[in-house]
């Protein structure tokens, strides 16, 4: 999965590479970068692409009223039309769970994110968390945003590579 996109600065290299692997993701997009770049946007749904919600504003639910955070959900969801959502940074308020799924929201969360956006890793730490902690079902999230560029040009082509070579096989929710 990849989150926070679109972005004309990674996301057509991003698909470029999955192109180049025969491989569909899941992309959690913002709202707001949706509304800037419909390009890039369109380039996602056109590849084949899976759609989710990331929030219009890329928001900590727990700084939010549930209210708020769901009209900023919905928002975002007015420009992508999905079910399918992930909270920004893995965190919200447990009645905001409960209404989202209510209104027919499947929550993704990941159980290996890269943390391709940390200044504190290199390409090849983002590549080793890929390798260290994927196990059969696992949801790894990378990001297509400015502050992964560095790493994910390194580090997506590898981890793509090795885990073709370790059998896994790559899927997009239903």
């Amino acid at each position: 999965t990849f989150d926070d996109g679109p972005i004309p600065e990674m996301t057509p290299w991003v698909l470029d590479v999955l192109d180049h692997y025969g491989i569909k993701a899941t992309f959690f997009l913002v709202g707001d970068n949706v509304r800037k770049h419909p390009r890039e946007f369109e380039m996602i749904k056109e590849r084949g692409h899976r759609l989710g919600n990331h929030t219009f504003n890329h928001i900590r639910g727990f700084e939010w009223l549930t209210k708020s955070y769901l009209a900023n959900t919905d928002k975002a969801n007015a420009l992508i039309g999905t079910d399918l959502f992930r909270p920004p940074h893995g965190w919200m308020k447990i009645m905001q769970y409960r209404v989202l799924r209510h209104c027919g929201f499947r929550v993704v969360m990941w159980d290996v994110v890269t943390r391709d956006y940390s200044r504190r890793l290199t390409a090849d730490d983002v590549l080793h968390n890929v390798k260290r902690y994927t196990r059969p079902g696992s949801i790894i999230t990378f990001h297509d945003s400015l502050k992964s560029i560095d790493k994910l040009k390194h580090a997506l082509p590898e981890a793509l590579q090795w885990l073709a070579q370790e059998g896994y096989e790559f899927k997009v929710f239903d």
